[in-house]
Formats: structure tokens, sequence, C-alpha cells
């Protein structure tokens, strides 16, 4: 029987890197006959580009930024493992903006308090994290409101150097986006659009943000018989 050498028994290094993407419907992909929204876009990217990962989509629709603020790290502490590289993906504020009855569910100083508290803890547990803005909707007031928050969130993120990328500007611009949001319900792109949406999370600096920092090795462990 012949020895395949010693290289053919050597164990794999495998980097377990883990992606926790937090927010609400544009985060889980609504509307996007696809099934994949920007999200699975952005993975498959990864994969593409040989930075292969676990993501865990969390989104959940019509959830605003206190919602989320309350329930990540529970669901952040589940999916947690010793020595694995986890990673963060905060992206809400357009529910926060919806007027409703004449008010908006959440103030912007509130919102943005949200997304404070959610860096701070991160940053205390040693999570990575990046922030997307919220992306824009079929309704022009709603809008500035939703750019204005944007606005925001970037000088929270700048303050705390956490990777930050604004998309409604360029989204506004983006044919894709807004026919297929106007065609569709009023917030909700079709495949195209988040189609849009994931290329800017990429050219926003997603890969450099994966390869930064320590990563954790592990060893897969040695066939046996």
């Amino acid at each position: 029987m012949s020895d395949a050498g010693p290289s053919s028994r050597m164990p794999h290094a495998v980097i377990d890197q883990r992606v926790l993407f937090f927010g609400d419907s544009h985060v889980a992909g609504v509307g996007d006959p696809a099934g994949l929204g920007w999200v699975g876009r952005v993975v498959a990217a990864s994969f593409a580009a040989g930075t292969p990962l676990t993501a865990y989509n969390l989104g959940v629709r019509a959830e605003t930024s206190l919602q989320v603020a309350s329930r990540w790290r529970q669901e952040t502490r589940a999916r947690l493992l010793p020595g694995a590289d986890t990673r963060i993906v905060v992206s809400f504020g357009a529910n926060d903006t919806t007027i409703d009855d004449g008010v908006a569910p959440v103030e912007a100083e509130r919102s943005c308090g949200a997304l404070g508290d959610i860096l701070e803890r991160a940053r205390a547990i040693g999570l990575p994290a990046l922030v997307v803005g919220p992306a824009p909707v079929d309704d022009a007031e709603q809008n500035e409101r939703i750019h204005s928050l944007s606005a925001a969130f970037g000088e929270i993120c700048a303050s705390r150097a956490v990777p930050f990328v604004s998309v409604i500007e360029p989204l506004l611009a983006s044919t894709f986006w807004c026919q297929q949001v106007a065609d569709g319900d009023g917030a909700h792109p079709g495949a195209e659009g988040y189609d849009a949406l994931a290329q800017l999370v990429l050219a926003g600096g997603w890969l450099d943000w994966l390869a930064d920092g320590p990563a954790t090795v592990h060893r897969e462990p040695q066939a046996t018989g």
C-alpha cells in the first residue's frame, strides 16, 4: 500500500469566520424573488473572493432600531464560539422614520442612542462591527428623514472608528432601486435593486473589513482508519 506522503495527512487550516447581520426587512431581503437580498449577494461575493464565512441573517421585517438593540446581544450569544472570528453588521433606520398618525415611532436621538449602545457593547466583548446606513423608500419626505438619520449614524460610526457605508444617495440615483421600489410595495426592491445595494457594501470596503484584525485558526481533526 503506497504512502500518499506527509502533505496529504496534514490537517487543513480552517478559519471559522462568522458574520451576524442585524436589521430590518432590507437585511432580510424582503421582495427579492431570488431569495438572496443584499446579504446573500455579499456573502456569495465573499466566497468568490476566497473569503468563506458563516453568515447569520437576523433581519426582522418592520423592526426599528430600538427593537434590534433589544435583541441583538441575546441572539449573538447563541452564535458565539470561543476562538471563532465573529463580527456583526448592523443596518436599520427606515422604520424609525415612518410617520404613523403624525408621529415617527422612534425619535432620531433615540435611534442614534440605540446604534451607539450596540457599537459600545460590541466593542466591549471584542466583536468588530460594520454599519450599513438605511436605504431610501418611495416617499420623498421620508427620504429626507432617512438621509438625516443616515448622516447622524455616519458621525456616530466615525467617532468610534467603525466602518460605515452610506447608501441612500447612490440608491436614490439607482434606476433599478427606485423603479423596483415604486413598482413594488414602496419600500422593497427586487433582485436588481438588492444587487445595487450589495455592490455598494462591497465597494465600501467589505473584504478589507473581513480581513482586518487577527483571525483564529482552527484545525480539522485528522481522519482515522
